[in-house]
């Protein structure tokens, strides 16, 4: 049984600890259950714009999370190995709880974290791990339990939709507009995680655990950012009447899951069409409830320190149940599935403006089968290569990637074409 009032320490007080740090001198609820008594952080001289001297002070976060008189340690450090794991694997060794918004961390090492917990009869939350300030976590462990999930997909990362959404709006390219979200600190000074498809796909092996009831496996991922993204996609794209954004999803396929991260074209009709700027959301197909659609913001101060208190609450009120759902042990070990996907794609060529080009990319496209659906040519006046924008009919992977190659070693294109798939309305795979 838990004490009548919860002692909590914080290790970290970035952005989101110092939110928490704010509601527990904010929010009543918070006080009636549990006590902040303790926090750690790099420096302890540096202005947060909160006043932590009531509370006791660690320079060490892991001595913190050793300490018997904490009984929640809240891990706001970040990052997937080093100080964070050992701060986590600390505290929930000795038996106490752990809340934590360290995605990176449990993409890679949530199963042996969930055993250790399940060892020492503890509890480890994660909510605002995924999608800031939304429920997701909670939507798939607590109210989706007596369902089963067939798909999930999301916009899971609020820097990628804020760079894609401002490129659309302001006609700008994609290395200027990251440089303005750096500025404004919507993207870090290495972007890597976040445009490289990786925070996204953290978030997407979580989901998956829990949708599925398999054991997490970030390996499993097929992970492609946004780099490749150019003004000359958004706006082709837009004239065909698609959105370029970022889509993690996962699916039941051939007895095993299949997850990845990768932009597509999707039509004003489908649910994340529609979801701009750093909105984060997440589409379940479930029987029997169908389609479920979850919108918010995906990171700041307030909606992740929110997460985070709301799984304090749950641990306060006896809440929280097992890690990933259900105990480890009835967690499958999945097989990866690599079903032979088949839909419609986009392909731009960077082509040499010479007599015959159309042609000979028409003639390997023919050659694997691929009828052409749209097809848009961006006059460039005075430039070597054009752009070319084609969409196709429904067809194999295998079979457009078979084509680019071909197109590709013929001479013609100034650079290797990009292919995007064009997503259905639902969310499941081959819907």
């Amino acid at each position: 049984m838990f004490k009548d009032k919860l002692r909590v320490g914080i290790a970290g007080l970035g952005t989101v600890g110092g939110g928490v740090v704010k509601l527990f001198e904010s929010t009543a609820r918070l006080g009636e259950r549990l006590s902040l008594t303790a926090v750690s952080a790099r420096s302890r001289g540096r202005a947060r714009g909160v006043d932590i001297a009531g509370y006791r002070w660690f320079d060490d976060p892991v001595a913190m999370a050793a300490d018997p008189d904490i009984d929640v340690v809240v891990e706001v450090i970040g990052g997937g190995e080093g100080v964070a794991k050992n701060v986590v694997e600390t505290a929930l060794a000795r038996g106490a709880h752990v809340v934590t918004a360290n995605k990176a961390l449990l993409a890679v090492h949530g199963a042996a974290l969930a055993r250790l917990a399940e060892r020492n009869g503890t509890k480890l939350l994660f909510e605002a791990a995924v999608g800031g300030g939304v429920p997701m976590v909670k939507a798939l462990k607590e109210s989706l339990s007596g369902c089963r999930a067939t798909a999930v997909a999301g916009i899971l990362n609020g820097t990628c939709n804020y760079i894609l959404t401002e490129m659309e709006a302001s006609g700008r390219s994609f290395e200027a507009v990251l440089a303005d979200a750096q500025r404004l600190g919507y993207a870090e000074a290495d972007p890597t995680m976040d445009v490289g498809g990786f925070d996204a796909a953290h978030k997407l092996t979580l989901l998956a655990a829990i949708a599925f009831g398999v054991l997490p496996d970030f390996d499993h991922v097929r992970i492609e950012g946004i780099e490749r993204v150019s003004l000359t996609d958004i706006r082709m794209a837009g004239k065909l009447g698609y959105r370029i954004k970022l889509i993690a999803k996962a699916a039941q396929a051939e007895g095993g899951v299949e997850m990845h991260v990768r932009p597509a074209l999707l039509s004003v009709e489908h649910p994340l069409a529609n979801i701009g700027g750093s909105l984060n959301a997440l589409v379940v197909d479930a029987e029997p409830v169908g389609q479920l659609t979850f919108i918010g913001r995906g990171a700041g101060e307030g909606p992740t320190a929110a997460s985070v208190a709301s799984d304090l609450m749950d641990l306060a009120e006896e809440r929280g149940g097992h890690v990933f759902g259900r105990p480890v042990a009835q967690l499958a070990d999945a097989p990866r599935a690599s079903p032979v996907e088949r839909g419609r794609y986009y392909l731009r060529l960077m082509v040499f403006d010479r007599p015959g080009v159309v042609a000979a990319v028409s003639d390997k496209l023919a050659h694997e089968d691929i009828s052409i659906e749209s097809f848009l040519q961006m006059p460039a006046p005075g430039e070597q290569a054009v752009p070319i924008v084609l969409t196709t009919q429904a067809c194999g992977r295998a079979a457009v990637e078979a084509a680019v190659r071909a197109i590709h070693a013929l001479g013609v294109t100034a650079e290797p074409p990009y292919i995007m798939p064009v997503e259905e309305t639902r969310a499941r795979f081959g819907a």
